[in-house]
């Protein structure tokens, strides 16, 4: 059995150590800070080896705190079109976009025009106006599926939660 190591034993980098420096700037322009003990601190900082030898630098200074002080949050849900190549760990859905297939959802629409491509989208009230539009006008109506999948499979479309079909 491992045990992780205390997240504050664990060695800091020049960008953590900048990133103190920087802060600790902020807090010297604010006049929180002479110019003795700013560079006092600031010479900590740089020397520091630990997150745990950056905290007391800041013990008494109100915010802004650098960001390798802050406690970790929890991780980004990310935005839809962040992530254009797949990424492990996230599913489509997570990722705001939906299960179902832009090609698929174009080709049945064109292949199949009674409104198939809609009725696998999820969008079913629009499926069934396709379908009984073709039913009524004796395949002549074949017209508007037909289009709305050259559409889909150009501009993509969305599933009936409102999430992006998958290119």
């Amino acid at each position: 059995m491992t045990t992780s190591p205390d997240p504050d034993a664990v060695r800091i980098g020049t960008f953590e150590r900048e990133q103190c420096v920087k802060a600790l700037g902020d807090h010297f322009a604010e006049g929180r800070l002479e110019t003795d003990e700013y560079e006092q601190r600031v010479t900590a900082a740089l020397g520091a080896q630990t997150k745990a030898e950056l905290a007391p630098l800041f013990a008494d200074l109100p915010e802004p705190h650098p960001p390798v002080l802050r406690p970790p949050g929890p991780p980004p849900v990310p935005a839809y079109g962040q992530f254009p190549q797949p990424v492990y760990g996230y599913t489509p859905a997570a990722r705001g976009l939906s299960d179902k297939s832009k090609l698929t959802t174009g080709l049945l629409q064109i292949l199949l025009p009674f409104g198939i491509g809609r009725f696998y989208s999820g969008h079913v009230g629009i499926g069934l106006a396709q379908l009984l539009v073709v039913l009524v006008t004796c395949g002549a109506g074949v017209l508007w599926p037909i289009i709305d999948g050259i559409v889909i499979l150009a501009n993509g479309g969305y599933d009936a939660q409102g999430r992006r079909l998958l290119d």
